[in-house]
């Protein structure tokens, strides 16, 4: 008679470390919604600007990713990850009390975005060798599942705690954000040590060289590369232009695109708590072609607002472009991880994310352009629709080839050592 498995446990660490990351999703959530609403609200800010400031979110990936990845391999992960924290939460602070002090400006914006999302790289290469240090092989599938659900829910409940917040307090709303980083901070202080310091012997070059490496030499590594690649040159875009097209296009209010982004995050929500399921079905493998070519595909939705009601093309639209990306993440990290050795997960996803996220400054500051360039003829609306949908074709119509064979090559990896084993 057939028993089932038991169920994995990830145990008291992960939760911590989980139950932390849950509530500084909220509080980035919040910035992401409050940040953009205030440049183009309070500050007036022209799309171009908007897409400078886009830019400052994601120019310390190609920077420092590299340097990162090699630096955090000699620290301690469980410090790094405080401090990482602490900066972030005095930084983001600094918005409110300029707006409340009376400097609030773009280049003030611009430097506060730039800090945060600096420090975040040194965070996220950390969090990803805590997860491979604290969590076995055979539970990471999971673990990023409830990792991904705590992100989409976070999407449900920010956009909403946003916009009311931001409706009472203007950009006080960025203390909740300020307070969750810390709320992390303590909830990581208390895990356990679990390690770090594993690339303290080696030159710093020697481990960059190995992480580029690593994610080149690999096949099915090099593939989900250059899938990731092509799909962040356009998703990046269509986020950005986003509130440009809710606000000055549509003319939806605060409140109303924070409900239509909390609804819709509430469907991907459900894409995420099905992510393990589907996996398990269809295989990582197999699932991470499909996920991402339907994720870009359904960023088209966008053109039939507001030939149809705009919050309801925005909701399933947002909910949809949610979904898939869920499943696309969960299976990649799945797949990646379990070829890269514990000691090499800083150095491997540093070098990843300096490769795949490199692009992405210069992905925003050009979808900032072409609405400025196009909005003259095609007004703004037009404008925000066409860049929009030229960004999500490139994922729709590229991204998915590299991936594909990544089933086929993985198949034949396992025949190929099956056939080695002997009866």
């Amino acid at each position: 008679m057939l028993t089932a498995d038991p169920p994995v446990r990830l145990g008291r660490e992960f939760n911590l470390l989980w139950a932390g990351q849950t509530v500084s999703n909220i509080g980035d959530k919040i910035s992401i919604f409050v940040i953009p609403t205030l440049m183009i609200l309070v500050l007036h800010a022209s799309p171009l600007q908007v897409g400078l400031v886009a830019m400052a979110q994601y120019l310390a990936i190609p920077l420092l990713s590299l340097v990162a990845g090699a630096l955090v391999d000699r620290w301690d992960l469980r410090r790094t990850l405080i401090g990482c924290d602490l900066v972030r939460a005095a930084v983001i602070a600094l918005v409110p009390a300029a707006y409340f002090g009376g400097f609030l400006s773009v280049p003030l914006a611009f430097a506060v975005v730039a800090v945060v999302n600096a420090t975040a790289v040194f965070f996220n290469v950390g969090y990803t060798a805590t997860i491979a240090s604290i969590v076995e092989p055979e539970g990471r599938v999971k673990a990023y599942s409830h990792l991904e659900a705590s992100r989409t829910t976070s999407d449900v409940v920010g956009p909403a705690v946003a916009s009311g917040i931001y409706v009472l307090l203007g950009a006080g709303a960025l203390l909740v954000d300020a307070a969750s980083f810390l709320f992390s901070a303590l909830r990581i202080r208390a895990m356990k040590p679990y390690g770090g310091g594993e690339g303290r012997q080696e030159p710093m070059l020697q481990r960059l060289a190995h992480g580029v490496r690593l994610n080149w030499s690999d096949p099915v590594l090099r593939r989900t590369l250059q899938g990731t690649l092509l799909a962040n040159i356009g998703g990046p875009i269509f986020v950005t232009v986003l509130p440009i097209l809710a606000y000055r296009g549509l003319g939806m209010s605060v409140g109303t695109l924070g409900a239509v982004m909390s609804i819709a995050a509430a469907g991907a929500v459900g894409g995420s708590l099905v992510a393990q399921r589907v996996s398990a079905r269809l295989g990582a493998a197999r699932l991470i072609p499909w996920s991402i070519f339907l994720h870009s595909a359904v960023g088209l939705g966008v053109l039939l607002a507001p030939a149809l009601p705009a919050p309801i093309v925005l909701g399933v639209t947002l909910t949809l472009y949610g979904i898939f990306m869920v499943w696309y993440n969960v299976s990649t990290a799945a797949v990646r991880q379990a070829r890269v050795p514990s000691r090499d997960q800083a150095v491997s996803h540093a070098a990843f994310r300096t490769i795949t996220w490199g692009v992405i400054p210069f992905s925003v500051l050009a979808g900032g352009i072409i609405v400025d360039a196009l909005a003259g003829d095609w007004g703004i609306l037009g404008a925000a629709k066409l860049t929009m949908a030229g960004a999500t074709l490139i994922g729709t119509l590229f991204a998915a080839i590299p991936l594909a064979p990544i089933h086929g090559l993985l198949q034949r990896e396992r025949a190929a050592v099956e056939a080695e084993v002997p009866a």
